[in-house]
């Protein structure tokens, strides 16, 4: 690291300079929020002809005649299911399409395992069950199982996805009951799972016969660039493994069309999607059609989808840009960061020197910058060596973006150039 070879005097001449940069920032009283995954204003902007996709003139009946005004449809319209089946590379009998939010299709899929089971006595029966959380990864994903008092496993995530050595140890514990995974641009990392690691987790032989992949395929479509990365499709490895129940996937359109108005899918093998649909006979008539209609009016195949994302892709792009741009700029040379060059997704993962990531989200907040709280980013909120923080450069204009990587970059320093000085 750089400012280990300055002496005491130099550093503290170096964190002046610093300071005064930083209280540079203070001092203009800005606002910036790069703590979500939130699409911007132009990029809902890309969704906006959505809106005369249904109407009296154009009429409320599907392609099959169902009126979509109606009770009914408990599963979703057929159009949606063969559109989601494209996407999740499975049969549309296997898809079930819901409201605006997959994660509470992940949410409602624990409580039913939580009560019901998954083919064996339901989880809140079987004392102290367990979940392996790869991390960093996705802090809803953590509270869902704390919410439900399922003791949370880190295991490290490698360039290639989870630790396999570690997951396939883990898992001849039968009290170990599933495994959270984003495959595709992850969060926060935007890895892509390699070809080994999906044939290595469709291959588990877990000792828990009800234990299950939780596959949340947020990302599958949200490239950066045209060399999109590719998935190995998951449910084509666990059918030759006989693991055809193995993988619950999940996915939306809510970074496609607008987020808490788009449309929440999910699959799984048949045994679990008939458990699935039964739970749902008795909690909705259905979901909500007219919403449906309205996205299948639009996306009428998978490839107008990818062109939809393409102008995503163009206003985001420049986004991550601007930031990478700036650390590389910043802390070239310094060895005091590394972070990921992600080829789609939402996130930029950002990791520090030991004991830097807490003070450096406090700086960042003192100055006007919101970001994911330290932390976050692993099971309980606990990074047991305080060094990562999750950057998402969506919501803001490239102008905010620019100031906001700038600040960050200044308040990484800080914290850094203390802990040597402490040191």
């Amino acid at each position: 690291m750089y400012y280990k070879t300055l002496s005491k005097e130099e550093l503290n001449n170096e964190l002046s300079k610093i300071k005064a940069r930083y209280d540079a920032f203070k001092s203009r009283g800005i606002t910036l929020d790069m703590s979500r995954g939130k699409p911007g204003p132009e990029q809902m902007d890309v969704s906006s002809k959505m809106f005369d996709a249904v109407s009296n003139d154009l009429g409320y009946k599907n392609e099959t005649g169902i009126d979509c005004r109606n009770y009914g449809g408990l599963d979703g319209l057929p159009e949606l299911k063969r559109l989601f089946s494209k996407i999740f590379g499975v049969d549309e009998s296997l898809v079930i399409v819901g409201g605006n939010s997959s994660l509470n299709m992940m949410f409602d899929t624990i409580a039913q395992a939580m009560t019901h089971g998954f083919g064996a006595e339901p989880w809140i029966k079987q004392g102290n069950i367990k979940f392996l959380c790869p991390a960093p990864g996705y802090d809803r994903h953590f509270a869902i199982c704390e919410h439900f008092g399922i003791e949370l496993i880190a295991v490290e995530n490698t360039p290639e996805g989870p630790n396999m050595d570690v997951v396939e140890e883990l898992v001849k514990d039968s009290s170990v009951k599933g495994i959270w995974c984003v495959p595709k641009y992850s969060n926060p990392e935007g890895i892509t799972y390699s070809d080994d690691t999906v044939r290595r987790i469709a291959a588990l032989k877990p000792a828990a016969k009800d234990f299950r992949v939780f596959w949340d395929n947020a990302y599958a479509i949200h490239s950066l660039y045209d060399d999109d990365n590719e998935l190995l499709n998951i449910y084509d490895e666990c059918k030759k493994h006989g693991n055809d129940n193995l993988v619950i996937q999940f996915t939306s359109t809510s970074k496609i069309t607008f987020p808490g108005a788009g449309v929440a899918a999910q699959t799984a093998g048949p045994e679990d999607v008939a458990r699935i649909k039964n739970r749902m006979s008795f909690q909705t008539i259905g979901p909500d059609k007219l919403n449906q209609l309205r996205h299948a009016r639009i996306f009428t195949s998978l490839e107008k989808v990818l062109e939809h994302m393409k102008k995503h892709a163009d206003v985001l792009r420049p986004k991550f840009e601007i930031v990478l741009e700036r650390f590389e700029k910043e802390f070239g040379g310094l060895n005091i960061a590394k972070w990921t060059k992600p080829k789609g997704g939402y996130f930029i993962s950002l990791n520090l020197p030991e004991g830097c990531a807490k003070r450096t989200h406090a700086l960042c907040k003192e100055a006007g910058l919101v970001l994911t709280g330290a932390g976050a980013t692993f099971p309980y909120g606990k990074d047991p060596k305080d060094s990562n923080l999750r950057i998402a450069p969506s919501y803001p204009d490239n102008e905010e973006i620019y100031k906001a990587a700038e600040l960050l970059a200044i308040c990484v320093k800080i914290a850094v150039i203390e802990k040597v000085l402490a040191e």
